[in-house]
């Protein structure tokens, strides 16, 4: 089994920053092939991806909600996917989780993610 635990969720004001971070671990994960994306519901939302990333060929995808704002980064040595939120607006407010998929062509789809870690709750004030 894969387990992921989120982090790093709060409450910002608008413009602000907060970085995320994913924990990865688990006999089932290896930090040389994997699928991390990164989720959020909005409340009385549907979940939505926000932004993945694969190692195998370093390609990272952003929504484009979120393109320009938003930035993946990895550390392998803490089995760590981080999420760097810039410039965050009111409409960023949701739980965030992270989440292990099983390939980065499928990227959009819930199902195709095998391994989610609890959510991390982000609040951006107008």
């Amino acid at each position: 089994d894969v387990q992921l635990q989120a982090s790093g969720g709060g409450l910002v004001q608008a413009g602000g920053s907060l970085r995320l971070s994913c924990s990865i671990s688990g006999s089932g994960f290896s930090f040389d092939d994997y699928v991390i994306g990164w989720f959020r519901q909005a409340p009385g939302q549907e979940r939505e991806v926000s932004s993945c990333i694969s190692s195998s060929d370093r390609s990272t995808y952003y929504g484009d909600s979120v393109k320009g704002r938003f930035t993946l980064s990895t550390d392998n040595a803490k089995n760590t996917v981080y999420l760097q939120m810039n410039s965050l607006k009111p409409e960023d407010t949701a739980a965030y989780y992270c989440a292990s998929g099983r390939s980065f062509l499928t990227r959009r789809y819930e199902d195709a993610y095998d391994f989610w870690g609890h959510g991390t709750l982000v609040t951006v004030s107008s």
